[in-house]
């Protein structure tokens, strides 16, 4: 048997399996494009298909680039089934991949009429299309896609952010003055595809709606606004939806839209170990950002990611509060990045108390930081380096839920799948807590590991032999799920934003490291409490 008549015997027997949704991935260890050749072939047989055919296009959209060129092959063959090609539609959309025109207008009209005019079939496309359309980068959509707009029975928030994706910016004024006919997802959709359109154009149309919106969207106007113009004004720390609401009316009243200088404000210096401070109009050049909506979602904004200087470092997924989170790796910062946190260096050598001066110093660098409210705690946290996904809170995490629900099948989880794809530091032990049961914490890298100078590490090394105590800077929050609706769980995350050397000098040292953890202060307030309890510096 060759090595394709195994990729498809293996293959087929997968999808025979109990749950032939996740059998297939055991598979993806073999060879991509041998797997999805041996897809293609299942799926070109009618009593494969018809059995397999979903788990089959599924499957495709994990293999990648070999994946990605059979669906597009599939997709282009109108021999298949309507069911089937809807299903290769939206599987190509969830991937993102750019189908060419001929195609969508071939799907959109199996059978156009002899003038050669797209026929109109008085239905509103379906939901697929709208996102394929967006994705395929032709504006000659665009007069088709802005007609939904004003169709309550289309897709049109999905409209909106496909004319978003084609940067159709003639559709900007339309899409900005229906806000006020829009509700929900829709309206959130609305505003989203003004982010992506980039335009001004819609600025003034924001300032007005902002006046009229009821409180549940002015949360959406005011995000816009500020991805618009890039003003971030401060707003009032952890409000109410009514105080939200009046104070983002009031800093957008009178209609300026240029960016003030960045300040740092409200500095309170706790017990030398404590602080807080706010940033006022921050650059936001490193901050948590929602991501662009993913293509086939119906959620606008959902997943989001890490960023520093507009570049994602890791996703970090929803804020849904009964999703569990996790982190990926997505890229590395550019060095400005490095640059930026250099800049704090000068007393972090030798730093056991926190002062005004000391804030007032780094307020340069703390104004590169999104606009918020932040906590500044001086700890010292046991910290391991972790190489093994089975090793990692991560992935542990799952089997200790399983001992509590006594549930065997979590086990099945692999641990890769957990894994946030880079060797990184972790807490030794969960922090105990009060009414959440255990803290997990992880320390994740802002630069390759393997990028590290030993030279640097071993000086490090000696001076922590020595005595010393070298600070690393660390900015992250506290995170608070209920996993399932079952399972209390909080995390403190962060990512290094100066001392990787120190960091790993500590690890190996097996010593505490002294760390200066900036933390928003929206929500994970006792989490910060808890976290200081144990583990604040007390040199």
């Amino acid at each position: 048997m060759g090595e394709h008549d195994t990729a498809r015997a293996r293959l087929r027997a997968a999808l025979r399996a109990d749950d032939p949704w996740s059998a297939p991935h055991a598979l993806k260890t073999d060879r991509p494009d041998r797997l999805a050749e041996a897809a293609e072939e299942l799926y070109r047989s009618d009593t494969d298909r018809a059995a397999f055919g979903r788990y089959l296009t599924r499957f495709l959209g994990t293999l990648g680039d070999p994946g990605d060129a059979v669906l597009l092959r599939l997709f282009a063959e109108p021999v298949f089934p309507a069911d089937d090609r809807r299903d290769l539609l939206r599987t190509a959309v969830a991937r993102g991949l750019r189908l060419p025109a001929e195609l969508l207008r071939a799907y959109a009209d199996p059978t156009p009429p002899s003038d050669g005019k797209e026929a109109r079939t008085g239905h509103p496309p379906a939901p697929e299309l709208v996102d394929a359309m967006g994705l395929s980068g032709d504006l000659s959509f665009a007069p088709r896609l802005g007609a939904l707009l004003s169709d309550p029975a289309a897709p049109r928030g999905r409209a909106a952010l496909a004319l978003g994706r084609l940067g159709a910016r003639e559709w900007t004024a339309p899409i900005a003055g229906r806000l006020s006919e829009v509700t929900g997802l829709d309206h959130t959709a609305f505003t989203v595809a003004l982010e992506l359109m980039g335009d001004p154009a819609a600025v003034p149309h924001l300032l007005r709606r902002l006046a009229e919106s009821d409180e549940e969207r002015v949360y959406d106007v005011h995000h816009a606004l500020v991805r618009l113009t890039g003003r971030d004004p401060l707003l009032p720390e952890r409000p109410s939806r009514t105080e939200h609401a009046a104070a983002v009316r009031a800093v957008w009243a009178d209609g300026r839209t240029e960016r003030a200088p960045v300040a740092v404000r409200n500095l309170v210096v706790g017990s030398g170990t404590r602080a807080r401070f706010s940033v006022d109009g921050g650059a936001g050049r490193i901050r948590v950002a929602f991501d662009p909506p993913s293509p086939g979602s119906s959620w606008p904004r959902w997943d989001r990611s890490l960023t520093f200087d507009r570049k994602p470092l890791y996703r970090v997924g929803s804020s849904c509060g009964t999703c569990e989170l996790g982190l990926t790796l997505l890229d590395w910062p550019d060095e400005e990045a490095t640059r930026i946190a250099a800049r704090m260096r000068g007393r972090l050598a030798a730093l056991d108390r926190l002062d005004t001066a000391l804030f007032l110093e780094w307020s340069p660098v703390l104004g590169e930081l999104e606009t918020g409210h932040y906590h500044a705690l001086l700890l010292d946290l046991p910290l391991e380096r972790v190489t093994e996904p089975a090793r990692s809170w991560w992935y542990r995490r799952v089997a200790t839920r399983a001992e509590e629900d006594g549930d065997d099948s979590a086990y099945d989880d692999r641990p890769e799948d957990h894994w946030p794809g880079v060797a990184h530091l972790q807490l030794t032990t969960p922090v105990p807590g009060g009414r959440v049961p255990r803290t997990y914490g992880a320390v994740l890298p802002s630069q390759p590991p393997e990028a590290l100078d030993p030279t640097t590490v071993a000086r490090y090394a000696a001076a922590l032999a020595a005595g010393e105590r070298p600070v690393a800077v660390v900015l992250g929050w506290i995170d608070d799920r209920y996993v399932e609706a079952r399972h209390e769980e909080r995390w403190l995350v962060g990512a290094v934003l100066d001392g990787h050397h120190r960091l790993t000098a500590y690890a190996a040292a097996g010593l505490p490291a002294r760390v200066l953890f900036l933390a928003r202060a929206e929500g994970g307030a006792e989490g910060l409490e808890e976290v200081a309890a144990a583990y604040g510096c007390r040199a």
